[in-house]
């Protein structure tokens, strides 16, 4: 009886232990997911921010 009641014990310990272990790597990919679309963002800022210079390209004449 004993050993029944050690290895249902030890089973669930496992099982949390599992559980605790797919938290922490979802929330890991959490955080890199966070990072990755931050930088994504930093870049379309900048582009964002990048004038024009002059007026090449601004007026195009179409003739058919």
């Amino acid at each position: 009886m004993s050993q029944s009641v050690g290895a249902l014990a030890s089973a669930q310990a496992f099982e949390v232990l599992g559980a605790v272990m797919a938290k922490k790597q979802q929330d890991q990919q959490a955080a890199m997911a966070n990072m990755l679309v931050q930088s994504a963002m930093q870049g379309v800022e900048q582009t964002a921010a990048a004038q024009p210079v002059g007026n090449i390209g601004q007026n195009i004449n179409v003739t058919v």
